[in-house]
């Protein structure tokens, strides 16, 4: 059983009614041709049969073990508290379906049982089905979810041998042997006491390098090298205290797109992506009258994981960038945004993870405390959203014979931030999924606006002189 890190810690302190800290994946499959009326009904049964729960879908945190909060096994524990299905008695659009999925993400998970639940929409128009799994973000970061999300698929339309998430083995790290001889048992101690003093030096350097240039730019020695902590003024609705409800919404762009912009501009899938959402913002702003002389600041988690890495759990940093400057032009957007991101890239290179990751946790601490003294309002908040980008498989995916369409993340809030866009690459398709209170007016149209500025991106790609 893996031990509760500290980061798995703070997202579970952290919550609240208003503020939830679980992470979702909102799919949408469609049937078999002809198949029978209760497919559906009769697929989530055959899901439900799986009682054989794997870790960490099996675990509940413990607060009163001596040495601190340690996860440990369920007791009584039962499917029928985690997997559930939703028929809304007519059919019903996607869109519909996309509320009900929001209206499943607003509260908090129980603590007392296992932080996860499994929901199946049925009943959408066209012979298709949603499926919303929601779980705690203590137990994953969205690496490790979009991993166990994989796994709970086939690459096949007629898999005998498949099993839900919640059933499936959990992943091992991958252990590289030593070549060293074994060492008695004092020098085990010694050499392993000289490591933690080594790690420890390491990891207090690289804080030392982060906060040295956090200061350097705030002194205004450097320019536009690294986005300020805290320093995002509250003049657009993105920021603000947390409130309770959300909503959700999508959208898509197909990868030949993408990937053609990419190469015509010698850009990164991510510089691009950044690059339509930097322009969507402010065309959602200009919407509601709403014009800011500064750019979009972003929260941008960080992978911390080695590549052979088999680790669960939350292993990440966040990072802060700034977005281009106000413009009309999408080229020259896209131009500032690679610059900023490759300053970003310069400011962690060789910085330890553990000192990234401490870091993290501590500007996260400074959020938390500010919102908890309702302080969010008055003070400059630490960027306007969160954006991620998330990996999936490249070729389609199938549950027990239905196909998988869209794949859309849902993430949680950070505080102070009532925005949350998560990027995730499926099957060809670059999909958007988005989160926010029920502050923001009309989210959709935000995501709307993204796959508009794909098209004025591909414009002025087309027509530099413009």
């Amino acid at each position: 059983m893996r031990k509760l890190s500290l980061l798995d810690l703070a997202f579970f302190i952290a919550e609240s009614e208003d503020s939830p800290k679980h992470v979702a994946t909102l799919m949408r499959c469609k049937k078999p041709a002809r198949s029978a009326p209760d497919y559906a009904e009769k697929l989530i049964q055959q899901m439900k049969a799986h009682e054989a729960v794997s870790e960490p879908f099996n675990l509940v945190i413990n607060f009163l073990r001596l040495g601190g909060p340690q996860w440990e096994y369920a007791q009584g524990f039962s499917i029928d508290n985690h997997v559930f299905y939703h028929h809304p008695g007519k059919p019903i659009s996607w869109e519909e379906a996309k509320e009900m999925a929001a209206l499943l993400h607003e509260p908090m998970l129980d603590r007392s049982r296992p932080m996860w639940e499994f929901h199946l929409i049925d009943g959408i128009r066209g012979g298709k089905f949603a499926l919303y799994l929601k779980l705690h973000h203590a137990y994953a970061d969205g690496v490790t979810m979009t991993r166990w999300m994989d796994g709970g698929l086939s690459e096949s339309d007629h898999d005998p041998d498949y099993l839900p998430p919640w059933s499936l083995s959990p992943p091992r790290p991958k252990r590289k042997k030593s070549q060293k001889p074994a060492l008695p048992r004092p020098g085990k101690a010694l050499c392993g006491l000289a490591e933690l003093a080594k790690k420890q030096v390491r990891s207090t350097g690289g804080l030392v390098k982060l906060a040295a240039q956090q200061c350097i730019e705030r002194a205004g020695l450097t320019q536009d090298a690294v986005a300020l902590l805290f320093n995002t003024p509250a003049d657009t609705p993105l920021t603000g205290s947390a409130t309770a409800g959300r909503s959700v919404a999508t959208s898509s762009v197909p990868m030949k797109r993408v990937r053609a912009l990419c190469d015509a501009t010698c850009s990164t899938l991510n510089h691009v992506a950044l690059c339509c959402i930097d322009g969507a913002v402010h065309a959602y702003l200009a919407r509601q009258d709403i014009y800011i002389d500064h750019p979009i600041s972003i929260q941008m988690p960080v992978n911390l994981r080695d590549s052979n890495s088999g680790d669960s759990g939350n292993k990440l940093g966040i990072t802060l960038v700034d977005l281009a400057r106000p413009t009309n032009n999408p080229y020259r957007r896209l131009r500032e945004i690679s610059f900023k991101l490759h300053n970003v890239k310069y400011q962690v290179a060789g910085i330890p993870a553990v000192s990234f990751e401490q870091f993290t946790m501590l500007a996260g601490t400074a959020s938390e405390m500010i919102n908890k003294l309702q302080l969010t309002d008055a003070l400059p908040a630490n960027g306007h959203a969160v954006v991620s980008n998330l990996q999936g498989p490249d070729t389609s995916r199938y549950l027990i014979g239905s196909r998988v369409e869209r794949i859309y993340p849902i993430s949680t809030l950070s505080p102070g931030l009532r925005l949350n866009v998560t990027i995730f690459s499926y099957d060809g398709v670059l999909h958007f999924g988005l989160v926010s209170t029920r502050d923001l007016e009309d989210l959709q149209s935000l995501a709307d606006l993204i796959a508009e500025e794909f098209s004025k991106l591909e414009d002025a790609v087309k027509n530099p002189k413009k």
